[in-house]
């Protein structure tokens, strides 16, 4: 046994005789040089994927923040508002879901999709019959749904490009999923382009017949409705005979989104 003060000694090969303290010193020792030891250099061509991977990833978070932000923010401008043509001015109203007609939910419901509380962000079976009635050879018509709109409305802009349709694709997956249908067509309603710069249902309920979007009439919310697919071409006032027709198409269409529950997702 060591004298008091003394070292114990270690009494086995291979430090028989050996402090302890002196073991651990040179064990801490070896740890810092090896610590020290300046890493290899990186290839020029490893730090630039490296950079890249890192960018990427950051993108990838900050754009799936972006788009969960929106599932309680209201949406404050868009590209499209931005592009808008030349010579108008930017009209706008956010309106909560709540003051905002249901004539007009069931209106664009049986205007541009009819199956939006059944599908998960894309109508596969609308895509196909759009596909099959464009090699036919009648009128072209798309296949996008309110999802797909309101992704494109808020985060990309107007055109086509594989590009952006893939993107366009992905986001309606994903707001499909992490927002409520209620909210997607609260959004979809606040940044719709009703031509003329006006955005929105407020604005284009206040520009067009002078009343809010909560005191829509059926007439009115059909018309509003029959245009979406091309704003800036067809008009409200005074529609033309196809919007007049389309609109009355339309009511129609509406009572019966209303009658069978279609909007069962957002209204009730």
């Amino acid at each position: 046994m060591p004298a008091p003060g003394q070292a114990a000694a270690c009494t086995h090969p291979p430090c028989e005789g050996v402090p302890v303290i002196a073991i651990h010193t040179d064990i801490l020792a070896k740890r810092r040089a090896k610590l020290s030891r300046p890493k290899p250099a990186q290839s020029p061509k490893r730090r630039l994927w490296t950079r890249v991977f890192r960018g990427g990833l950051a993108l990838f978070i900050a754009g799936h923040i972006w788009l969960l932000a929106y599932a309680v923010l209201p949406v404050p401008i868009t590209a499209n508002m931005i592009m808008r043509p030349d010579g108008t001015t930017l009209q706008k109203d956010w309106k909560p879901i709540e003051r905002i007609s249901p004539n007009l939910v069931w209106a664009v419901i049986g205007a541009e999709d009819s199956r939006f509380c059944s599908h998960r962000g894309i109508d596969f079976e609308a895509l196909e019959e759009a596909v099959e009635d464009n090699k036919s050879g009648g009128r072209r018509r798309g296949g996008s749904t309110i999802t797909q709109q309101t992704a494109k409305n808020v985060y990309l802009w107007n055109g086509g490009g594989y590009a952006r349709k893939a993107a366009e694709a992905y986001a309606a997956l994903f707001i499909d999923l992490a927002w409520s249908k209620r909210r997607i067509m609260e959004v979809y309603l606040n940044v719709a382009e009703w031509g003329d710069g006006i955005y929105g249902a407020e604005a284009a309920a206040q520009a067009r017949f002078g009343k809010a979007a909560s005191e829509l009439t059926e007439r009115e919310a059909a018309l509003l409705a029959s245009v979406l697919p091309s704003p800036n071409k067809w008009r409200v006032d005074p529609p033309g005979d196809y919007v007049r027709k389309r609109a009355g198409t339309l009511q129609a269409r509406a009572r019966v989104v209303d009658g069978e529950g279609l909007a069962s997702c957002v209204l009730d």
